[in-house]
């Protein structure tokens, strides 16, 4: 089964004991497949039975995304919580309310596996999330009381934003854009098993996913310059250990100002390569291969 709602569906997340209403600049997307196990029926008194025969008895991984917009007040910061946090070696998990006109739904044990920020001046700044989740069910219809939902602040103040980065303590100018993406790769842990196979009747008591390793996280993007007299001697440039610093500033304000959002990676690979096309650019493909800090400490402004 899969859905797909309108900015008119209303997006709610909750861990800690607290509820937040995100409010999402897009579709609202979620869907859940069960695995479907075939098996020959035919035998050699009845060659007729062609088709084979099936069993359904688990479920795969809940597949979730969204795209919150990033405003100065800052109501949507549990998102980027939820993407950075690591407790022994866990993902901080948390439950998804979706409310549309029509039912209220329920993803149990979410956990997000990638946030995508776009660092773009002409684009409104937003952050694309993506996750995985144990159970999608729906409990109600869409007058549904979800209980005590976290006050929100009285405005919504969206803003542009612009990269100012800086590479080994140099100041790159020229810049394009810029693409910081966070990914937590995880391995599901096996959980089907006879025993509780022979007792699925239906969905309610089909295998679900429960436990996942973290498998490894990775912090990389993209740079895109324009190619000037200034930096063409860089294009075959690369690094294993640099000093990577990305800024978001907002529109208006100068380069030196406090930035929005911040991340720092030190040490950093990166490689540089040359496009030619209606103009000549310059991009950087940059990892982070820091492993003494966490995410939370990488990104040094947000909260």
């Amino acid at each position: 089964m899969s859905y797909s709602f309108l900015r008119e569906s209303k997006l709610y997340l909750e861990y800690g004991g607290n509820k937040y209403r995100i409010h999402t600049s897009t579709a609202i997307s979620f869907s859940q497949t069960f695995a479907q196990d075939s098996y020959p029926v035919k035998t050699l008194h009845n060659q007729s039975k062609m088709f084979e025969g099936a069993k359904i008895t688990k479920a795969n991984p809940i597949d979730f995304e969204f795209t919150v917009p990033l405003t100065i007040e800052k109501d949507e910061s549990p998102v980027i919580d939820l993407l950075s946090e690591l407790n022994s070696a866990q993902l901080t998990s948390f439950n998804i309310y979706v409310q549309t006109g029509s039912a209220t739904f329920k993803i149990d044990n979410a956990v997000i596996t990638q946030g995508m920020f776009d660092i773009n001046p002409n684009t409104q700044f937003a952050v694309s999330i993506q996750g995985q989740g144990t159970k999608l069910e729906k409990i109600g219809d869409e007058s549904y009381n979800l209980g005590t939902i976290q006050t929100e602040s009285s405005t919504r103040t969206p803003l542009l934003v612009y990269p100012v980065v800086s590479i080994d303590s140099l100041d790159m100018n020229n810049i394009m854009s810029t693409t910081v993406q966070i990914q937590n790769n995880l391995d599901w842990v096996p959980f089907e098993t006879l025993q509780a196979s022979l007792n699925v009747t239906n969905a309610s008591n089909i295998m679900r996913p429960s436990k996942y390793t973290v498998d490894k996280r990775i912090i990389s993007g993209e740079i895109r310059q324009y190619q000037t007299d200034n930096n063409i001697n860089q294009v075959d440039d690369f690094s294993t250990n640099s000093n990577i610093t990305i800024k978001a500033i907002q529109v208006g304000k100068a380069a030196n100002a406090t930035p929005f959002f911040q991340i720092a990676m030190n040490p950093a690979s990166f490689t540089a390569r040359m496009t030619v096309e209606e103009v000549y650019t310059q991009s950087y493909d940059y990892r982070s291969l820091d492993n003494t800090n966490t995410i939370p400490a990488v990104i040094t402004q947000y909260s």
